[in-house]
């Protein structure tokens, strides 16, 4: 797993905070009631959201985070999601986007799974032309759903591990829909219901009147169907994606430090010993002293083969490359 560096932590810590304070304004700030007031928002938002997301990558890349194989990842699974995305539609709140967001932040980091949360959402809007006011929010609120799977305890493996990542992204699900509901509830509910926003009320006020229209219109419909197909998913092909998730962080050794070696020069192949000739004195020349020019091959000796009818035989084998002629002499043939 892609740990989180101090820096690319302060990084994300205000990002949230920059989020949260987008969706929750309204609480604190007297909001006029209108429709088209976060449509005016929502492009100051996404250009803000840009420069945020860059400095997260740039954050992660100087800390060693994420590298050039890990940007490769991102692309990849956030092409995969958005085209996962289409398949649910949101039908009566099937989504088929956020089990892979779950595991993918589970296996890759925090840091990885906050971009992968933006960038996914992003590129499922521009294919199914969902792109709106309420697209950058969308965004936000995923990131925060691969952010939470990221910072999952790390020593869960096996069946506690998948009913653990079910129970995250069903709950993950209802924050996604809780979230959406305060982007758009404190300017489209109307005036004088039990349901609206109150412009200058009390905060708890406000929160009560969320929490019974956010019950009323979502958690018992869309959300628990995007609830139900997020743990459903994740509980029939978890085991699998994760598998093959950490065999590619394996493979490409993500977070593995680079170290250079100086070259280390080739080993000289070995070389077998030649056996030189013995020298040969006085006594073994022809016409020499001693034995008077008896030169015997150790071979011909013992066949007894004598030099005087055959010494030249063992100045040949001597020549063809016989080194122990010379090293000994015959006797005098009988």
């Amino acid at each position: 797993m892609l740990r989180v560096a101090p820096r690319t932590a302060v990084v994300l810590a205000l990002a949230s905070a920059a989020a949260l304070a987008t969706f929750t304004w309204p609480l604190f700030v007297p909001a006029s009631p209108e429709s088209t007031a976060r449509a005016g928002e929502a492009p100051l938002v996404f250009v803000v959201m840009l420069p945020v997301l860059v400095a997260l990558v740039l954050a992660e890349l100087t800390s060693g985070g994420i590298d050039s194989k890990a940007l490769a990842m991102l692309g990849v699974l956030a092409a995969v999601n958005a085209a996962l995305r289409p398949l649910g539609a949101g039908t009566a709140g099937i989504e088929t986007v956020f089990f892979l967001l779950v595991l993918a932040g589970r296996v890759f980091g925090p840091g990885f799974g906050f971009l992968l949360g933006s960038t996914s959402l992003f590129a499922s809007a521009l294919l199914t032309a969902g792109v709106g006011p309420w697209l950058p929010f969308q965004m936000l609120a995923a990131s925060w759903i691969g952010l939470g799977a990221g910072l999952l305890p790390g020593r869960l493996r096996g069946r506690v591990e998948i009913v653990v990542l079910a129970g995250y992204g069903a709950l993950a699900a209802y924050g996604y829909g809780l979230l959406m509901n305060l982007w758009f509830w404190p300017f489209s509910a109307g005036a004088d219901t039990q349901l609206s926003y109150v412009a200058g009320a009390p905060v708890l006020e406000n929160l009560h009147r969320f929490a019974v229209f956010t019950a009323v219109t979502s958690t018992f419909g869309w959300d628990t169907g995007r609830a139900v197909t997020t743990a459903v998913a994740v509980l029939l092909a978890g085991p699998a994606v994760l598998a093959a998730l950490r065999r590619a962080a394996r493979r490409a050794a993500f977070h593995a430090p680079t170290t250079f070696t100086h070259p280390q020069p080739a080993p000289s192949p070995p070389t077998s010993p030649t056996a030189s000739p013995a020298p040969m004195t006085g006594r073994g020349r022809v016409g020499g002293g001693g034995e008077r020019g008896r030169f015997l091959h150790p071979g011909l000796h013992r066949v007894g083969v004598p030099v005087e009818r055959d010494w030249f035989v063992a100045f040949g084998a001597w020549t063809n490359g016989t080194p122990e002629v010379g090293a000994s002499y015959g006797s005098r043939a009988s």
